[in-house]
């Protein structure tokens, strides 16, 4: 069983999709075995995306992050991280394939309704960031 994280990003958050993207992914056997809102504060969302640190839209980016409550939650499944993925769509919602999270909710390549982990380094990284082993309950 490999576990990811994935976030309803605020404008989600703000648009009530929290509940249909956690559905999404039960529905296509993922677990939700860590789930919360948070609100991160500027310094919090540049710790959290400091790997993009220095590329053009890193501002803009924790900007936003930090701008409204945001649900982050740890999912466990068979190939959890590709499935999370498949199931977002490209980071761009116009490339996105018909039927993703993202071509279905997102706005554009910023506010495109949730993020996943890339791959299990970045997975236990991110996994580590908001949760502590108390709150993942399997």
């Amino acid at each position: 069983m490999e576990r990811t994280l994935s976030i309803v990003k605020p404008d989600g958050v703000e648009r009530g999709l929290m509940g249909e993207v956690i559905k999404r992914f039960e529905d296509n056997g993922l677990k939700v075995i860590g789930l919360k809102m948070v609100k991160m504060s500027k310094r919090e969302a540049e710790g959290f995306y400091t790997i993009h640190r220095g590329k053009s839209f890193f501002e803009s980016l924790t900007t936003f992050m930090s701008s409204g409550p945001a649900v982050v939650m740890v999912l466990e499944g068979d190939n959890a991280i590709q499935r999370v993925r498949d199931l977002m769509g490209a980071t761009n919602p116009q490339e996105a394939v018909d039927g993703t999270l993202r071509r279905q909710f997102g706005s554009n390549i910023e506010r495109n309704v949730v993020h996943g982990s890339d791959g299990p380094d970045t997975a236990a990284f991110e996994i580590g960031y908001f949760f502590h082993a108390l709150e993942i309950v399997r």
